[in-house]
């Protein structure tokens, strides 16, 4: 069906949409100028185009983050798009943390698309996989939900954008929200594997231990002294690779553990991931 659609009808759907004008134009003439139906008939057609985009490479994003000393639970989602301007798009925040604060303080998710069917919480009558279609109409890039997790209990976290994009989520009791915020920020730029010592792989401190032992031997050390110079080299490997032993990036005349300690936090887990990676749950 098609029919006259005045200009200023045009513009006040483009307005509506953010759409380009040839495309409010045509999906009002088929819809016969009612807009609810045009709307319907952009949304079909967005959805078509996006499927046959889906599997374009999506390597930027950003994490939408559920935080709060406050709080009884915390959550990370990761929210993938095509290019890098895209990530600084209000409307693509607001759909990152849109996600975060439904995974958090809804009845939770097991996949992307389970999330996705859920109402968005800040768009009422909306589901957020219409949300994130709606935003896809108007940039016409392709937005991938990835990895999501939900934690119970209160949560502090950190996003790093500049250069490589990263998200620090961590379950804590105690301290403040900035206190958090500072072990997670140290946890970006020193990356440790695990909280404590105690948690390392044994397989992995035992390989360790006999590469120090060769090559201390290697040296011609008596088996007292290559012992002792062993057990020294492990602590030290165990400490770098530790969260809670780690010098303190914002005071190295502290270990994280002292800092927490110093601030009443304690830290049980936390979930360190950069966009793209597929690792990270500590």
């Amino acid at each position: 069906m098609t029919s006259t659609i005045s200009a200023a009808a045009v513009k006040a759907f483009r307005e509506r949409t953010g759409l380009p004008l040839m495309d409010c134009k045509q999906a009002l003439q088929e819809a016969g100028g009612n807009e609810e139906l045009a709307f319907e008939v952009l949304r079909k057609k967005g959805k078509q185009l996006s499927d046959k985009r889906s599997d374009r490479e999506t390597a930027f994003g950003r994490f939408g983050m559920y935080l709060g000393t406050d709080k009884k639970v915390g959550a990370m989602v990761e929210l993938l798009c095509e290019s890098a301007p895209v990530t600084n798009n209000d409307e693509f925040i607001r759909l990152a943390q849109d996600l975060a604060i439904q995974l958090a303080t809804g009845p939770g998710a097991q996949t992307a698309e389970e999330l996705l069917s859920q109402d968005s919480p800040s768009i009422p009558g909306t589901s957020l996989g219409q949300q994130k279609e709606d935003l896809f109409n108007r940039i016409r890039e392709v937005f991938k939900v990835g990895r999501m997790v939900r934690v119970e209990g209160p949560c502090g976290g950190y996003q790093h954008n500049a250069g490589t994009t990263a998200g620090v989520l961590v379950r804590i009791d105690g301290g403040t929200n900035e206190a958090a915020k500072d072990v997670s920020m140290h946890i970006a730029a020193m990356k440790p594997q695990v909280v404590n010592a105690a948690d390392l792989d044994e397989s992995q401190i035992t390989k360790e231990r006999e590469i120090l032992t060769a090559a201390a031997k290697a040296e011609g050390k008596p088996d007292s002294i290559v012992a002792k110079m062993v057990e020294g080299r492990i602590r030290q490997y165990c400490a770098e690779r530790a969260l809670l032993d780690q010098p303190f990036v914002k005071d190295d005349k502290l270990s994280v553990g002292q800092y927490a300690q110093q601030c009443g936090m304690n830290v049980h887990q936390f979930w360190h991931w950069i966009i793209g990676d597929k690792e990270g749950e500590i």
